[in-house]
Formats: structure tokens, C-alpha cells, sequence
């Protein structure tokens, strides 16, 4: 019985990421529901241009939460992602505080009774009034919940993933002026990595593992219908078989899903109703980025597609 709610759970996300035009594979499908259900991060990695970042994007919509998202680069520090003091803030309030200095220390005697006056005064400036909460602080703070997606996390040091063990694991920060924040609702987060670096291991302890690749050429189809509608079905098939022939190269950079969209947007741009030599060639440049592998992949292009066109007969 427990086996069939989950099974419905887990198609009620297949076909709620649909609506937001995101088609899911069932691994996918099945992670969503289970991050949702334990309040685990997914660290969601696999080649650029697999739909990373639009799953995140999808949830989001499918669930109706406002996404924050962090981009991580080298270098990226607590100030950009969980937050900084707002020193304009703090230099305004010096300086009313200074010109204000007679009234606050009233009728102190002594040093130390002034100093007694001015130590409530000195509080004020690391008080959450002075805070500029940035994502990571944001996402904490959403009272509804909201999508946290921290994007490319291996493009960031290695030392930034020691700031995001405490809020992957409990959903709280902690500041040193402020003491512990915690999340009212804990935010669903997903964690996007291209694998240009190995990511430690506390880190992926605190997440689920999902791997995005290139799709299945079925899959892959129901993508592209979903995208770009107008094409058809006898263009669709043609296409993302020519796709996956391109695949079997050895190329600097392999089309992906990104990819697979754009050309089929342009074939429709272009009114073609099937592959020819022709039109692949001028516009092989959409699915390859590297001139060193579009002249790798041009003595293939007759090749590849006939053997698109003889796959979608049998298909």
C-alpha cells in the first residue's frame, strides 16, 4: 500500500513539472519527492546544459514558491552569500549619535557611568536593523518556504562549502552578533555542479545525489515537444536522432539538451519540414560551439542523416 502512495506521489511530480513544461524521467521525478519528503538538499550534477537550473526553476513554479538563487564563482565569500553589515546604515547612525552625544550621556559623573550609557547604544549597530541579508540569509527568512538554488557550487573554493553544512543540515545560521537563525519553513534546495572539481564529502553526505545526462532519445523527443510544439513529429524524430548520432563523436563540447531546443526552435524558424545536408550544414553552428567540432562533424552529416531518417521509418 505504501508502495503504490509513493508511485502516485512520485507521477503527481512527474506531471506537476510538466505543467511547468520541465519533463521529468523518473529518477528525477523520484528525487523531488524524496527531498520533499526527508527535507534533503539535491546535489543535482551532470554536463552543462542538461536542465540543472530549469528543474529548480520548475519546482518552484510547480509549488508556487518565490526561487532565490546564488550563483557561485571563485571567491564567493559570507558577505555576497549569507549577508553584511550595512555600514552606510552604520556611519548615519554614528554620526546622529555623535551630534546627539550630550542628551545620551545625560548626567554621568564618571567615565564608567558613561560608558555604562554608551554599551546599550553600541548593541544597536550589530542589530538585525543593520543587516542586508543576501540568499542564503533570504531563504532562511521566507516564512512560506520558498526554492534555494545554489548554482554551480563547483565553481566556488572549497572553503565555501564549509558555510553551507550548518544550513544543509539544520536549515539554520548562525551569527556571531546575532546568534542562531533558523528557518520558519524549511526551503526546498537544490545544488547544481558541472563537476569542474571534486565536491567534499560532508557536503554530499548532507544531500541526495542526482545525476542529469544527456536523455534517451524518446525522452529527449517529449522534451522538445513540450518546448517548441509547432514542430513535427516526423521533424522531432529526425532531429534528436541526428542529435545522438552527433554524440557518439569525440568532441570538445557534445550538443545538449539546451542545444537540442534552440536548433529545434530554428528549424521551425526556418520552415524545414525534414533533415536535409543543406540546412544541417548552415546551421550546425546552434549545436556546436567549437569550430574544431563542426569540422569533425561535417564529413558525418550525410551519414547521420540517413541513419536519423531510417530510425524514424522504424520508430
Amino acid at each position: 500500500m505504501a508502495e503504490q502512495k509513493a508511485s502516485t506521489s512520485i507521477e503527481a511530480v512527474e506531471s506537476g513539472l510538466a505543467a511547468q513544461g520541465y519533463i521529468a524521467s523518473r529518477q528525477i521525478a523520484t528525487a523531488v519527492y524524496l527531498s520533499q519528503q526527508i527535507e534533503k538538499p539535491i546535489l543535482v550534477e551532470g554536463p552543462a546544459g542538461v536542465g540543472k537550473t530549469e528543474l529548480a526553476k520548475a519546482i518552484a513554479a510547480w509549488r508556487g514558491l518565490k526561487m532565490i538563487r546564488l550563483q557561485c564563482y571563485e571567491g564567493l565569500d559570507e558577505a555576497k552569500a549569507l549577508y553584511e553589515w550595512k555600514y552606510a546604515k552604520q556611519l548615519l547612525y554614528t554620526q546622529i549619535l555623535k551630534d546627539k552625544l550630550g542628551e545620551v550621556l545625560g548626567g554621568a559623573q564618571t567615565l564608567h557611568a558613561a560608558l555604562e550609557q554608551l554599551h546599550d547604544f553600541g548593541d544597536v549597530f550589530f542589530s538585525k536593523e543593520f543587516v542586508e541579508p543576501r540568499p542564503l540569509l533570504q531563504a532562511l527568512e521566507q516564512p512560506g518556504g520558498c526554492v534555494l538554488l545554489i548554482d554551480e557550487i563547483d565553481k566556488s573554493d572549497a572553503e565555501f562549502e564549509s558555510l553551507l553544512l550548518e544550513i544543509l543540515s539544520d536549515f539554520q545560521v548562525t551569527i556571531p552578533e546575532l546568534g542562531t537563525v533558523s528557518a520558519i519553513t524549511p526551503p526546498t534546495v537544490i545544488l547544481t555542479s558541472n563537476s569542474e572539481r571534486d565536491l567534499g564529502d560532508a557536503l554530499k553526505r548532507r544531500c541526495l545525489h542526482l545525476h542529469i545526462g544527456f536523455p534517451e532519445q524518446r525522452l529527449e523527443e517529449r522534451i522538445v515537444e513540450s518546448r517548441v510544439p509547432s514542430i513535427s513529429q516526423t521533424l522531432r524524430r529526425q532531429m534528436v536522432g541526428f542529435i545522438h548520432e552527433i554524440r557518439s563523436l569525440d568532441l570538445k563540447k557534445l550538443p545538449s539538451v539546451s542545444e537540442t531546443i534552440d536548433w529545434a526552435r530554428v528549424l521551425v524558424l526556418l520552415q524545414a519540414t525534414e533533415l536535409d545536408t543543406e540546412i544541417v550544414k548552415d546551421t550546425l553552428n546552434v549545436l556546436l560551439k567549437y569550430e574544431a567540432d563542426i569540422e569533425a562533424a561535417h564529413p558525418q552529416i550525410t551519414t547521420f542523416i540517413a541513419k536519423a531518417a531510417r530510425s524514424n521509418v522504424f520508430g
